[in-house]
C-alpha cells in the first residue's frame, strides 16, 4: 500500500509481460509503529487480503502469491510470529532498512548519515544473522542495502562482514533474492552484487527472483540479466513457495525459456 497502483495492476502487469507468476508482498504491519512511514496499518491488512483476492479472480492466467515484506528489529518476534501464525501466508520475506529505528542519532538510525562503513555494513549483517536466527522468514530481500547509500568497502571487508550473516541464512534453510531494483538506482547494481551472490552459491542457500516493482511498469524488470548473474554465481536451481514451503526447480537459461 505504499507504492502505487494495486495489486490486481500488478497482476495485468504480469500477464502482458508474460510472468507467469509472481508474489505480493507489501511491507507487513507492526504493533509499534515502526517504520509507519512505509507499511500499512494493522487495520489496513484487511484490505490488502481482499486486494490479492480481487486479483486472483480477475487475473487467473498468472499466480499469485500471497506474501509479505516483515522487517527484522529487535523485538519484532513475539508480533510476527503471531501475526504469520494468524495469516496463510505463501512467502515471508525478511528485510534489514533500519539498524536503530527509534535513535535519536540520524547515523545510527538507518543505512546512511556519514557513518563510517565498515560500521554500517558490520551493523548490517549482524541484525542480518540476527534475522535469520529467528526462524520467521523465508527469504533475505537485497541483501546487500548498504551499498545505496555509498559505503564503499573492500571485498575483502565485505566478506569479513557477509560471511558470518550468510552461514546462518544456510543454517536456516533460507534463501535469497536477486532484486532487480538495484539496476534502477544510482549503483547501477542488482542487490546482492556477483561476490555476495557467489559466497551463497557455495553455502547451497535458495534462491528466488525479484523485482521489488513498487509500480506495476516494473514487474519482472532485468529477469534475464538476473538469471545471467545466477548462472555466473554458480546457481543451477531456484526455490518456488507454496504455503511457507518450496521446492527446487531448474533455473532456466532465460525468462521464456522455463
Amino acid at each position: 500500500m505504499h507504492a502505487s497502483g494495486r495489486t490486481i495492476d500488478y497482476a495485468r502487469s504480469a500477464r502482458d509481460r508474460g510472468v507467469r507468476e509472481f508474489a505480493a508482498t507489501d511491507h507487513c504491519p507492526t504493533d509499534v509503529g515502526f517504520g509507519k512511514e512505509h507499511r500499512m496499518t494493522v487495520s489496513q491488512f484487511a484490505q490488502y487480503i481482499e486486494d490479492v483476492a480481487e486479483a486472483r479472480r480477475n487475473v487467473p492466467e498468472v499466480t499469485i502469491l500471497f506474501g509479505i515484506e516483515a522487517d527484522y528489529y529487535l523485538g519484532c518476534e513475539p508480533f510476527l510470529a503471531g501475526f504469520c501464525e494468524q495469516h496463510r501466508f505463501d512467502i515471508v520475506l525478511g528485510s534489514v532498512h533500519f539498524i536503530d529505528y527509534w535513535s535519536t542519532d540520524p547515523s545510527r538510525r538507518g543505512l546512511s548519515g556519514g557513518r563510517n562503513p565498515d560500521d554500517v555494513w558490520s551493523d548490517y549483517y549482524r541484525m542480518t544473522g540476527r534475522l535469520a536466527d529467528t526462524g520467521l522468514y523465508d527469504v533475505v530481500t537485497h541483501m546487500d542495502l548498504p551499498k545505496r547509500f555509498g559505503n564503499a568497502i573492500s571485498v575483502n571487508r565485505l566478506r569479513e562482514y557477509a560471511l558470518p550473516a550468510l552461514d546462518r541464512i544456510a543454517a536456516a534453510g533460507m534463501a535469497i533474492e536477486i532484486n532487480t531494483s538495484g539496476w534502477t538506482h544510482s549503483i547501477d547494481e542488482a542487490y546482492p552484487g556477483p561476490h555476495v551472490l557467489a559466497w551463497a552459491a557455495e553455502r547451497g542457500i535458495g534462491l528466488v527472483f525479484g523485482s521489488d516493482a513498487h509500480s506495476p511498469h516494473r514487474v519482472g524488470d532485468g529477469f534475464d540479466l538476473a538469471l545471467q548473474w545466477a548462472h555466473d554465481a554458480g546457481f543451477r536451481t531456484y526455490r518456488q513457495y507454496r504455503g511457507r514451503s518450496w521446492t527446487a526447480q531448474p533455473l532456466p537459461v532465460s525468462v521464456g525459456s522455463g
